[in-house]
């Protein structure tokens, strides 16, 4: 296990490799390429938190737990909220902010705020060649050019080894409620979750279970100020009454170590099978969670994001055929995960466009993706 100190010695380790470099974190994502193992969870430390100016910079390696704390003690917070993996993956380590970054994980709040990218004010990493590369800064302004920082975000550390992180905070709010309703088919909560995304009541999680241990659930989530939050639940509840009648749910502490559980897909921990994370039209969630024929499914996003969990060695995209969309395999033995990998090639657009940027940014073929 390769594990640099500092920015230097990453650079260094990347120059002298002479055969792929598996890049990680805290490791806590599951499955990773082969090669030799090299970790950022050396890099770590908060380089500057300006609360005045909703500006947080940390170094790759720092625990994700370690920013949400420096941040509450402001009144802050990482407002795309990032997904734990370790509960369905059943892994250890710590998420670090590289990671997240590397990965672009995002929560419930997506669909409001935006994606990790989103977020990203700036980045420091190292390339195939072992280049230290700086792109953006600390303020939320781009020169003219390419934006490697939101190129970088989602590579998974096939582009380059990310070393530092400058992000854009959000102040925090004083208030979580819920609007909760039972009962719903999958489309009609779609429909009811798309009617409450329309409204002006700032809707920051929409998601529905229809597995749930107490029924079909379908809830919203808002966020804010005690009186506004409670003014926007009565009058949503009220804009949407033609689905039914909505329960408020008021406990804050309550209200959101449910929506963690939401975010970290905790439906599925303790589950058998494998798990699929597919991106699609709202509109069209419900007709392809039926022809999916999956063991058990979940909606995020006011429906713009389905987990599934199916049967082992089951291609998901198999039997969607084609559809607007993207299917993830999440989780499967390893041996599954490879023959589903290799059962679905990109398509020839993407994989020029992968070769392309691997070529310019990793020209001997050291970071392993």
């Amino acid at each position: 296990m390769i594990r640099p100190g500092s920015e230097a010695e990453l650079a260094e380790a990347v120059r002298d490799a002479s055969g792929p470099l598996s890049v990680r974190g805290g490791g806590t994502r599951g499955l990773l390429p082969e090669g030799t193992p090299l970790t950022t969870s050396g890099l770590s430390g908060i380089v500057l938190h300006d609360p005045a100016a909703l500006t947080l910079v940390a170094l790759a390696g720092t625990p994700v737990e370690e920013i949400d704390a420096a941040l509450a003690r402001a009144n802050q917070r990482l407002a795309f909220e990032p997904m734990d993996h370790r509960a369905l993956l059943g892994t250890k380590g710590t998420p670090t902010i590289g990671g997240v970054v590397a990965a672009n994980v995002s929560g419930p709040r997506r669909m409001q705020v935006g994606a990790a990218r989103d977020h990203l004010l700036g980045l420091r990493f190292v390339d195939g060649e072992g280049t230290i590369v700086k792109n953006g800064g600390r303020v939320m302004k781009n020169v003219t050019g390419y934006d490697l920082a939101r190129l970088l975000a989602g590579s998974r550390g096939a582009l380059g080894v990310i070393t530092e992180v400058a992000l854009k905070v959000l102040p925090g709010t004083e208030t979580t409620a819920n609007l909760v309703i039972h009962g719903l088919d999958d489309a009609t909560a779609v429909r009811a979750m798309s009617d409450a995304l329309g409204t002006p009541f700032e809707v920051s999680g929409a998601a529905h279970d229809p597995h749930a241990p107490d029924g079909p659930r379908t809830e919203l989530r808002l966020e804010g100020f005690g009186a506004s939050v409670a003014y926007r639940c009565q009058a949503l509840a009220e804009r949407l009454k033609a689905h039914g009648s909505w329960e408020t749910e008021t406990d804050r502490d309550a209200v959101r170590a449910h929506w963690r559980g939401i975010r970290d897909a905790a439906p599925f921990h303790g589950r058998t099978g494998d798990v699929w994370r597919v991106s699609v039209r709202p509109s069209e969630a419900a007709a392809l969670v039926a022809r999916a024929g999956a063991t058990q499914a979940f909606y995020d996003w006011g429906g713009g994001l389905v987990w599934l969990r199916m049967p082992e060695g089951d291609d998901l995209r198999a039997r969607l055929g084609r559809y607007d969309g993207h299917a993830t395999l999440v989780r499967a033995a390893p041996e599954i995960h490879a023959a589903l990998q290799t059962s679905q090639p990109e398509p020839p657009a993407l994989q020029r466009l992968t070769r392309g940027l691997r070529a310019r940014f990793d020209p001997r073929g050291i970071l392993a993706a």
